[in-house]
């Protein structure tokens, strides 16, 4: 009793089997699987390749060579000697980079902005000295801007005795030097205030701006939230008792200066350059951002009264910002990745640590593969961070 009805399952199986091979979303995954599968044993086999003529030679894809002894000390960052590990060595390195990465990005998007913006100015001066400044970087290599910096401008000030004071602030060829500020018996009270007034500025500026889209009323999200951040904080400073915070000046005291705070001519020569190098490419996103917004928007709320810095804020640069943020991550990537030219001008940055270490272990396989992870994943964590803002920017289909 069961032949026929198997029978009838066979055709049926079959034509089930026939129409998945005409599918051709099948198809389509079907060899993208089966790439990745020759990818992978050819990863497989070039990796079991080397691992066996390592061997060979009595050496090993180990990170082991780590927790072995430096013998060297990297003479900027946090302190180290040479009792201590590679691996330590190579943290004081990588904390190196991100202090330049993360300073540069800040000052490089300050600095583009109003570079961007001021290429657009009516003031024809302003305007044609950042085009100078824009074409000049742009169209000159970085490593040449690093050492013109470095060699040429930094290296070339005079010297403590005669040094550059500019208010607060020293300029020499030993490092710059400006005030630091110091935390005082008053500063756990007004910490904490701070952070409370900025939680509720954030919360209040989001509030109000909900209530300004639904009901179409000027609530004025950022007034209310500047005056809780900046208004609170400095009303706390002269209410709570104590002195939050004192500046530190820096002081020559025989051949060194002591006190504030010391950027070292290598930190100052890859930062500066850095941030020149950058500011200027997102100065023309800016400004291609800005021109991208059709000028009937300028027009409209020209007539409506507002005025041109008013039009700015409100109208241009929050529907240019769809049009900025994606180039400028690419140039966010570009500057974490240019940090590690800072071995041109001597600063000990992941880089110049990571060679340190293969020319004390011998270990090139190993140090090459970290450097790479490391560099990858700081660009990776860039690249979340600029894709959340624009997704967050991006006009929603209906």
């Amino acid at each position: 009793m069961a032949l026929p009805h198997d029978s009838a399952a066979r055709p049926q199986r079959a034509t089930d089997i026939g129409a998945l091979l005409r599918d051709t979303r099948f198809l389509q995954a079907l060899a993208q699987a089966v790439f990745v599968l020759l990818v992978l044993l050819l990863v497989r086999w070039l990796i079991g390749n080397l691992t066996a003529n390592l061997g060979a030679q009595g050496l090993d894809l180990s990170f082991s060579f780590m927790r072995r002894t430096s013998g060297f000390v990297v003479g900027e960052g946090i302190p180290s000697n040479r009792t201590d590990p590679f691996y330590y060595q190579y943290v004081v390195g990588l904390v190196n980079t991100l202090r330049v990465v993360g300073l540069g990005l800040v000052l490089a998007t300050i600095f583009g902005i109003l570079a961007g913006v001021a290429m657009l100015s009516p003031n024809w001066l302003l305007r044609s000295l950042v085009q100078a400044y824009v074409e000049l970087i742009r169209n000159t290599p970085l490593l040449v801007q690093l050492f013109f910096l470095y060699f040429g401008i930094i290296l070339t000030l005079p010297g403590l005795a005669d040094r550059i004071t500019l208010g607060p602030v020293v300029l020499s060829n030993r490092g710059f030097f400006i005030p630091r500020p110091v935390p005082h018996v008053g500063f756990p009270a007004w910490a904490t205030v701070s952070a409370l007034a900025l939680l509720i500025g954030v919360y209040t500026y989001r509030r109000r701006l909900q209530i300004r889209v639904r009901t179409g009323a000027e609530t004025r999200p950022a007034t209310w939230a500047a005056a809780l951040i900046v208004g609170v904080p400095l009303l706390a400073w002269f209410i709570l008792p104590g002195q939050p915070l004192q500046l530190e000046l820096p002081e020559l005291q025989g051949l060194r200066m002591s006190g504030g705070l010391r950027l070292t001519p290598e930190f100052a020569g890859i930062l500066f350059g850095l941030v020149l190098y950058t500011a200027a490419f997102i100065a023309d996103i800016v400004r291609s951002g800005i021109l991208a917004v059709t000028h009937g928007q300028r027009e409209a709320a020209l007539a409506v009264g507002l005025t041109s810095t008013q039009t700015l804020r409100l109208i241009i640069l929050p529907q240019a910002l769809r049009v900025i943020i994606p180039p400028m991550t690419n140039q966010y990537l570009n500057l974490a990745k240019n940090s590690s030219l800072a071995i041109g001008v001597a600063f000990p940055d992941l880089y110049s640590v990571s060679q340190t270490i293969f020319n004390q272990s011998g270990q090139a396989v190993q140090m090459i593969a970290l450097m790479m992870g490391t560099y990858l994943i700081m660009s990776l964590i860039i690249s979340a961070a600029m894709n959340a803002i624009n997704a967050r920017l991006r006009i929603v289909d209906r």
